[in-house]
């Protein structure tokens, strides 16, 4: 089980970020400029510190560019031109995501800038980075990685233009897209560049995607796409289109994927296998300083690392895929794990570093409670291509298995200096439920829950779950009643935060409704909803764009209308007075008047009452910082308001992304 070859360390010292630092390493000039539109901090759940890192651990020299001057070419000339090439990424999240909400407003914080500032990465920063270093020297080699590459690999839907662009690869002119997680992708770019052989003569290694002509020779057995004339506007087309790259989506059945542009042809190759644990215990012993760059002290730091600081990530990949979520195209549905040693390693170097109060944030990652794949044969035969692992119903070969995550978990509570271990990033409740052994479950309620725990139901309409590919409501029932059950026995007082989502595929007004009847029956009173995002990569995207499914290519109702996006949304906070007039509007809509009056099912109360505070005598300004117990309905204050926020935004920690640990 244990692999002690590779321990977490503590470096000393970050990258270059200077030509002038690199003239006092003695380097004449860098083998690769990594460029980031995120600030640069060193830590494994920045994309770039783990690819800049593996890179250095092979010999190579690399210096960070964070956040250059895009509007010239002229801070990209910083170190001069690098020896084999510049590997470009917009940063941990997709840079449109990073700068507009669900509404297409402008955000007025960056998690990833210095002090959380606005504006120093540009908009599509993978094509606008790219084209810059072509400004500056022609042909040099460009590779890029990250999310926003990585989810923009294929021809793709952009809900800001509200139109199919082109592969990020053909608008930004690069040479070689990296996709997916990157670090044994990069080495062997890297050590064929090292070796003299040319950027356009790299054509077969995994994890790629290239640009040939239409007559070249591939290296790979392959199947075709529609082209980009065809999806571009062809809504079936494209839901097709994605449906071929999706079920291709697997290292060891996947074959590669092209897509023609005129005269020329994009090839996606198969993905690289992932890591396997000796690896991932490799990547995170590697000495990042666990900090961001001195140079941002003046600003107050990067805000983003607050969230990681004290956390460790101890898988990755997730058999869960929901449909809105991009973890299944990038990361792949493949669960690998780190060693028990590995993590209780990092977790006592956690301890030695300055700010530390005896808490671990979180061990988790894109979820928690995954250690491996969900059954044998995805190691032999891959991820099935027609059906997932956990919905609607679970497969008969499904491992549920907790025991080593308990094992971990022990190990780290065990040692000195540690209060206490939380985990944040994400369970997955119907893996959990289907755990006929429920030490796990009630370690978690006992020892592992900061008063709160996040789940994601998302939804309780079952035709709606499964648009997203998640399990029925009944399943989240049964979860949150041994959830209370073993509170109760444990002698705590602890409280579910129910992920919710409005206006996801498939979701009707009336859906809305039916969600507000069950928030209610139940006494949850959510503070936060999230609007569905549309963002690249997903199959939620595709029925967004398309009313297709693109897995079973069947018509899927999609709410496109603002109004009725707000509609939905207010029904599930039906209890603000704020929302009164759209709620009693909807219930109108959908001939539900039963739900409006004085009655205790009712959601709002008649239009003569609507100044009349919704709950009782209970001041509204009273009101604003309770929110109910999810068994009971009493009310509570919310004590860990800034976390109940559900973050859509993806990352991952190879070239340039973290996943956000996505609370599944």
């Amino acid at each position: 089980m244990g692999n002690t070859k590779y321990l977490p360390r503590l470096g000393e010292s970050f990258l270059p970020v200077t030509r002038e630092e690199c003239t006092a390493l003695g380097w004449s000039a860098p083998d690769f400029v990594y460029v980031t539109g995120d600030a640069y901090v060193d830590h494994p759940s920045f994309g770039a510190a783990i690819i800049s890192r593996v890179l250095e651990d092979a010999g190579f020299r690399v210096a960070i560019l964070s956040q250059p001057d895009y509007k010239s070419c002229d801070d990209f000339k910083r170190f001069g031109r690098p020896r084999l090439g510049f590997l470009v990424s917009a940063g941990n999240i997709d840079s449109m995501v990073a700068h507009y909400t669900a509404a297409k407003r402008k955000r007025s914080y960056d998690y990833y800038s210095p002090g959380g500032k606005m504006g120093l990465r540009p908009d599509r920063a993978t094509i606008v980075y790219s084209n810059r270093i072509r400004e500056a020297y022609g042909d040099v080699p460009i590779i890029l990685g990250g999310l926003e590459a990585s989810l923009r690999r294929f021809s793709h839907y952009d809900y800001w233009e509200n139109r199919i662009r082109r592969s990020v690869l053909v608008d930004s002119r690069a040479d070689i897209l990296t996709y997916g997680m990157g670090e044994n992708i990069i080495l062997r770019i890297a050590k064929l560049l090292d070796k003299g052989v040319p950027i356009k003569k790299i054509r077969d290694v995994r994890g790629t995607v290239y640009l040939a002509s239409q007559n070249d020779a591939l290296h790979f057995e392959s199947v075709a796409c529609p082209s980009f004339d065809e999806v571009k506007t062809d809504k079936k087309a494209y839901a097709k289109a994605f449906g071929i790259q999706y079920r291709e989506q697997d290292s060891v059945r996947g074959k590669a994927v092209t897509e023609s542009y005129g005269d020329k042809i994009l090839v996606q190759n198969p993905p690289m296998p992932p890591l396997e644990r000796e690896e991932l215990d490799k990547v995170y012993s590697l000495p990042y300083t666990r900090r961001w760059h001195p140079m941002y002290d003046g600003d107050g730091g990067v805000p983003g690392i607050a969230e990681v600081e004290f956390s460790i990530t101890h898988n990755r990949g997730c058999f869960g895929a929901c449909n809105f979520c991009a973890l299944a195209f990038h990361q792949g549905r493949s669960v690998r794990s780190r060693s028990i040693e590995s993590v209780v390693a990092e977790a006592e170097l956690i301890t030695k570093m300055p700010g530390f109060k005896g808490y671990i944030h979180d061990i988790g990652g894109p979820t928690a409670n995954f250690r491996y794949p969900a059954c044998d044969k995805q190691l032999t035969e891959g991820v099935c291509a027609g059906r997932k692992c956990l919905a609607p119903t679970p497969c008969k070969n499904l491992k549920v298995d907790h025991s080593e995550y308990v094992e971990l978990l022990s190990r780290v509570e065990a040692i000195p200096k540690i209060k206490k271990v939380f985990i944040r990033s994400g369970i997955r409740f119907d893996y959990l439920i289907y755990d006929d052994d429920d030490t796990f479950f009630r370690k978690l309620v006992k020892d592992h829950v900061s008063g709160q725990l996040k789940v994601a139901p998302e939804h309780s309409s079952d035709h709606v779950l499964k648009c997203m590919g998640k399990p029925s409501i009944d399943v989240y029932e049964k979860f949150r009643k041994r959830f209370f059950e073993i509170t109760k026995e444990v002698g705590k007082e602890q409280y579910l935060v129910p992920y919710l989502m409005s206006s996801h595929p498939g979701s009707r007004l009336s859906d809305a409704v039916n969600l507000a009847e069950y928030l209610k029956k139940i006494g949850c009173s959510p503070e936060q909803v999230q609007d569905y995002y549309p963002t690249p990569g997903t199959a939620s995207t595709v029925m967004f764009y398309t009313g297709l499914d693109p897995l079973t290519m069947k018509e899927v109702y999609c709410e496109s209308d603002y109004h009725g996006k707000a509609m939905q949304r207010a029904l599930l906070q039906f209890n603000r007075p704020e929302n009164a007039d759209i709620v009693r509007e909807a219930l109108h809509k959908c001939g539900r008047e039963d739900l409006i009056g004085n009655a205790p099912n009712c959601l709002v109360r008649p239009a003569y009452q609507k100044n009349r505070a919704a709950n009782g005598s209970q001041k509204p300004s009273e009101r604003k910082n309770t929110r109910f117990d999810s068994q009971k309905g009493k009310k509570q204050g919310n004590t860990d308001r800034k976390n109940n926020v559900k973050d859509t935004r993806k990352k991952s920690p190879a070239q340039g992304s973290k996943p956000r640990r996505k609370v599944k």
